[in-house]
């Protein structure tokens, strides 16, 4: 029994501590994007979180670290779009890791399920820009999320490579 309470405390610390990752590295650099969203570094943590921890602890540090940022840095309106939108992203980057890792390999699998998360993220923030300000004006960001995702995904690689390279587990 202790040893369960123990790891259940664990990956909650984990998941904690990597919600207030994401919530800093979204807001530590912040573009402004033309519909009054920006442009951040957070979808690194995003796809780490979906990488390393199980669906439900990634969901919720992805959504809420990503939600928190938006409430932090005045953007209260995007923040219940951003935690399913970043938690949606972690899910994909679980499961589809899951899924391809023993087929193809770690590298080739977190890359190709990053483009997938960071899909979701672009047509995710379309979706509610386009219900906000119209879906002709909501065309205007998705260059903008686009290169955020991009930015995301190389980070994320390099972010998971330094956490298996120190032997960090967040399982």
């Amino acid at each position: 029994m202790k040893e369960n309470t123990s790891n259940t405390t664990k990956r909650i610390v984990i998941a904690a501590m990597l919600a207030a990752l994401t919530c800093v590295a979204t807001m530590i650099i912040k573009i402004p994007s033309p519909l009054k969203g920006y442009l951040n570094l957070g979808d690194c943590v995003v796809l780490l979180a979906g990488w390393m921890l199980n669906p439900v602890y990634g969901f919720l540090a992805a959504g809420l670290g990503s939600a928190l940022a938006d409430l932090f840095s005045g953007y209260v309106v995007y923040a219940p779009a951003t935690f399913v939108i970043k938690g949606l992203m972690a899910l994909v980057a679980f499961y589809g890791f899951k899924l391809l890792h023993n087929k193809i390999g770690n590298l080739s699998s977190r890359i190709i399920t990053g483009i997938i998360a960071e899909v979701v993220m672009i047509l995710g923030y379309f979706l509610f820009e386009g219900v906000l300000y119209g879906f002709g004006p909501s065309v205007v960001n998705i260059p903008a999320n686009g290169v955020q995702g991009v930015a995301g995904l190389i980070l994320g690689c390099v972010l998971v490579k330094v956490f298996e390279k120190s032997k960090i587990s967040l399982q």
